[in-house]
């Protein structure tokens, strides 16, 4: 099984330069827990802010949400695979590293996410099948 046949292909972008309370408000607007920092130049790296990122901004570093930006807060670069990866591998990857998401990219554009959640529900699939 290949990444791009379990990634989630729609994946929601924001701007570096937007306040940590537009990034809350768009993850809350579309039920997710995580946004892509859009790239500033075609050189540059794409990120990544979770609600983790955001607990630890707000609750340990007692940042304001409104003076913040994304770019203060987020992962950067994100970690990305190809599309054409194995997921073994990117299950390996995120086991040993402890990450649960990875952006996914085709000559360097984001083409999607996946997540363990993802690789566990294509491991149930396959199980179902058989």
């Amino acid at each position: 099984m290949l990444v791009k046949d379990i990634m989630k292909p729609r994946v929601k972008t924001i701007s570096p330069f937007a306040s940590v309370r537009e990034a809350m408000l768009l993850m809350r607007q579309h039920g997710i827990k995580s946004l892509v920092v859009d790239k500033g130049n075609e050189h540059d790296a794409y990120g990544i802010v979770t609600y983790n990122n955001i607990l630890k901004t707000i609750v340990a570093e007692e940042g304001d949400i409104d003076l913040l930006n994304v770019y203060d807060i987020c992962q950067k670069p994100a970690l990305i695979v190809s599309r054409e990866l194995d997921v073994k591998h990117v299950a390996r990857l995120m086991v040993n590293m402890d990450i649960h998401r990875i952006l996914v990219t085709n000559a360097n554009e984001l083409v999607g996410i996946i997540t363990m959640t993802d690789i566990v529900g294509g491991i149930l699939e396959l199980v179902e099948r058989d």
